[in-house]
């Protein structure tokens, strides 16, 4: 099993991965420590600690997640965007991830939904 994310993509596979199994500390360390989440609707989620706290509180409502199909990640050296065709049809789902010095990936910027 992948613990870290090798590619971008796999990003979004391990978020499904680690919320489903209720841990929102792995699901945090899929962020850089100053990301920023547009979540929840309407309000911006600032820095890892802040986002694991709001990934907990979604959590604690035992929500399934399913892996998404991947639309083509476009990427720029070290940054990459990636978006996937959400199940629910709420418009999309966007991401910019940052190539971090050990090769894995970290998501810097996160729109959920639209």
């Amino acid at each position: 099993m992948t613990t870290t994310a090798k590619t971008p993509e796999d990003l979004a596979r391990l978020f499904v991965e680690y919320a489903n199994a209720g841990d929102p500390d792995a699901v945090a360390g899929l962020y850089e420590e100053d990301a920023v989440m547009a979540f929840p609707p309407g309000s911006l989620t600032v820095g890892r600690s802040a986002i694991r706290d709001v990934i907990a509180q979604m959590l604690a409502a035992a929500p399934v997640f399913t892996v998404e199909k991947a639309l083509p990640t476009v990427t720029s050296g070290d940054l990459a965007m990636t978006s996937t065709a959400p199940a629910d049809g709420t418009g999309g789902r966007t991401q910019v991830a940052r190539r971090q010095s050990d090769g894995t990936w970290l998501r810097v910027l996160d729109r959920p939904e639209l």
